[in-house]
């Protein structure tokens, strides 16, 4: 099932391929939030970690909340008695985390990333002069260097599944404003839409510096929200 919008077409369906892999299923345009119990959530992520709770919700707040499978009927009770807000405060108490928070982000996609010049090249992530956020990403990672080789900016791929693949990006405070960031995500963007699969970008809704490299690599803000629960910063 595509995403119930003419206006994504041939995207909307990879989109929706994804987001049944991640979350666990994706609903019928005339329902509002299903609770998935997903097997998926009692597994480790792609770097190993622990993600008891995910969410996608859309502009009009149709989504899914995927939870472990032992915890989906209670889950669900609690959504029909109250707003989604206040379940995401209470998901942490239930899925026995206590000392984590819900988070709630912006979820963007894309599978036509800007036409901008490319940036950077793919260097395995345990190679030298490699900066430690990205060795734990699998693989290669984008980086741009200057002349002498040192790091400006780099990209990391985080593999949820053959469907789609999140991008992240960080930027040396000495190479800011120069544009490599939003060239570096069209370029792995290129890489991911050629593989098959659909580029997803995520930020928090106070990051403006995020919102506009999203926007110039190609990734559209339609209103759409993940939710997460992780460890409180």
């Amino acid at each position: 099932m595509c995403l119930g919008s003419r206006s994504f077409t041939a995207e909307a369906c990879v989109l929706a391929r994804f987001l049944q892999v991640w979350l666990g299923a994706w609903p019928a345009p005339d329902q509002g939030i299903t609770v998935v119990g997903h097997p998926a959530r009692d597994k480790p992520r792609w770097d190993g970690a622990e993600q008891l709770m995910l969410g996608v919700t859309d502009a009009g707040g149709r989504g899914v909340l995927s939870v472990p499978p032992a915890h989906r009927d209670e889950v669900a009770a609690l959504l029909a008695r109250m707003p989604l807000e206040d379940l995401l405060e209470r998901l942490p108490g239930l899925l026995g985390r206590p000392e984590q928070v819900c988070f709630t982000g912006v979820f963007r996609w894309s599978q036509a990333p800007a036409e901008l010049p490319d940036a950077g090249d793919w260097e395995p992530a345990d190679g030298p002069g490699i900066p430690d956020w990205l060795r734990p990403f699998p693989g290669e990672v984008l980086i741009a260097r200057d002349a002498g080789g040192a790091y400006l900016a780099g990209v990391g791929l985080k593999p949820h599944d053959v469907s789609g693949v999140e991008i992240s990006v960080g930027t040396d405070e000495r190479a800011r404003g120069q544009g490599l960031a939003r060239r570096l995500v069209a370029k792995a963007t290129r890489r991911i839409v050629a593989g098959g699969a659909v580029a997803t970008y995520l930020h928090d809704p106070a990051n403006t510096a995020s919102a506009h490299v999203a926007d110039a690599a190609g990734f559209p803000d339609h209103g759409w929200k993940i939710h997460a629960m992780a460890g409180a910063a």
